[in-house]
């Protein structure tokens, strides 16, 4: 009776150390030299529970936030921490890195700028990318890289996916602003800020900033190359757009998850999302 005693003693004093070594670590106020943008570009980043033992290599999300946050936006308000760490302790995902970029410094947004003077997509995929892969442990191949990201990070999900398929194995945009709904949107949209653009530079930008024109115009032999999963509030102001996004695949037969749940463009929509997009990333990190 003693020892069992001894023994349930043991495992109620080990327990909450058991819980906190399998928490995983977030890092919120990281930063790399970009000489694309002239500047110290700072990103958070979440680590799994294993990451420093376990010796091997790691899945990669790339999770972007929305317009009027930074780097840290999912760290507080999307709690990326107990979420993940829950996930996959639930075995619902898979152990992976999350790098979360700041796009809300110098200029605002994850696209190129139409002038050309502010190239954060070049960014991303020429300097973020790599930099993220040589000094972490993280795949490297397309299996092994997702994005997903809420609002205005739901148009960069829109964009990296729909520009670079070869790059991710999934794509989960979020109450996405998905760009432009018409070439004449478009006109009137840049024209307030560029009143001397030529409308050829603004039809070439609409159609590579558009994520229906994208969708529409998708070649053939990349109908399948991402996995797509949409998610949008039945209350959200971006409705149209999802929902117009949503019947462009259709159209065009590609396969993708759309989902509409009760709610609006909040955090309290995203985070209970989050799960959901963990575990869709997972199942094209493993080998199905």
């Amino acid at each position: 009776m003693k020892t069992l005693f001894t023994t349930l003693l043991l495992l109620l004093f080990l327990n909450p150390l058991i819980s906190i070594a399998q928490s995983g670590k977030v890092y919120d106020n990281l930063s790399l030299p970009s000489k694309i943008l002239k500047s110290e570009r700072k990103y958070a980043i979440y680590l799994p529970p294993d990451y420093e033992t376990s010796g091997r290599s790691y899945p990669v999300l790339y999770l972007l936030h929305g317009s009027g946050d930074d780097q840290t936006g999912w760290v507080q308000f999307g709690e990326v921490l107990n979420i993940t760490d829950k996930a996959i302790a639930a075995g619902t995902a898979t152990p992976m890195i999350i790098v979360m970029p700041d796009a809300n410094t110098g200029r605002r947004g994850y696209f190129n700028d139409i002038k050309g003077d502010w190239n954060y997509e070049d960014f991303f995929f020429t300097e973020l990318i790599p930099f993220i892969e040589k000094k972490y442990h993280a795949k490297t191949d397309k299996r092994g890289r997702a994005i997903s990201g809420l609002s205005m990070g739901g148009g960069g999900t829109f964009m990296y996916a729909l520009h670079h398929p070869e790059m991710f194995s999934s794509a989960c945009p979020l109450s996405a602003s998905v760009g432009p709904l018409s070439l004449e949107e478009a006109k009137n949209s840049i024209k307030k800020n560029n009143p001397n653009l030529a409308d050829s530079a603004i039809t070439n930008y609409y159609n590579r900033h558009s994520a229906i024109a994208l969708v529409n115009n998708m070649p053939e032999d990349q109908k399948k190359a991402v996995r797509w999963y949409i998610d949008c509030g039945d209350d959200d102001f971006l409705y149209e757009g999802n929902s117009l996004v949503h019947i462009a695949l259709r159209k065009k037969e590609i396969l993708h998850e759309y989902r509409v749940r009760d709610g609006g463009h909040t955090w309290t929509y995203w985070r209970a999302a989050l799960p959901s997009v963990l575990q869709f990333v997972s199942d094209a990190f493993h080998q199905y």
